[in-house]
């Protein structure tokens, strides 16, 4: 940058003054780290009833385990199905609290400046702020840091279960990446 200042990436402080918004709603908060905690747990339990599935009922042809693992499968499916709709709808909900809450607060806080400040100020700045950043707070509740947490956990659940099933096979799968991550440096 021509200043000299870098610019913050991430600042906690402002994420914490947002979190204090969802102080109110921690319950529901907690719940959905909850959700994201349980779904990640669940996650890796389909693809290993399929690997069982083929290595030991259709290789020996029993084919009414089979059937057996498919409707656990399809249970297990609805089931996840019914929680991942559940925490997107806790996820969504808080979102939209927390910026009902915000926009009250800012409502109050416009409504009680001086006059002197809309005379300095455009107005379509005072529009932007209040509309815009408010939005994107939004999406830390409803799209951002709780579902970017949930897939995290997915992600590490996943690998931790590739690792204990075949831990071989799991670097076999993982080489890839490596060099993906290599061919991505400019």
């Amino acid at each position: 940058m021509a200043s000299g200042v870098l610019k913050k990436i991430f600042d906690f402080d402002n994420l914490r003054r947002v979190f204090h918004f969802a102080v109110p709603y921690k319950k529901r908060f907690y719940t959905s780290i909850g959700f994201a905690v349980f779904l990640a747990i669940i996650t890796p339990v389909r693809p290993y009833l399929i690997k069982i599935t083929v290595d030991k009922f259709i290789a020996n042809k029993m084919l009414d385990w089979v059937l057996w693992i498919t409707v656990i499968q399809v249970g297990l499916l609805l089931v996840e199905s019914g929680f991942r709709f559940y925490f997107s709808y806790i996820t969504a909900w808080l979102g939209q609290t927390v910026v009902r809450d915000m926009r009250i607060k800012v409502y109050e806080k416009v409504v009680s400046l001086n006059l002197r400040q809309f005379d300095q100020t455009p107005i379509g700045t005072l529009t932007t702020r209040t509309i815009n950043d408010i939005e994107a707070i939004n999406d830390i509740f409803s799209d951002g840091l709780v579902q970017i947490i949930a897939d995290l956990l997915s992600i590490i659940s996943i690998l931790c279960f590739m690792f204990f099933v075949d831990w071989k096979l799991t670097l076999v799968c993982l080489a890839p990446f490596s060099i993906l991550l290599i061919l991505r440096r400019p």
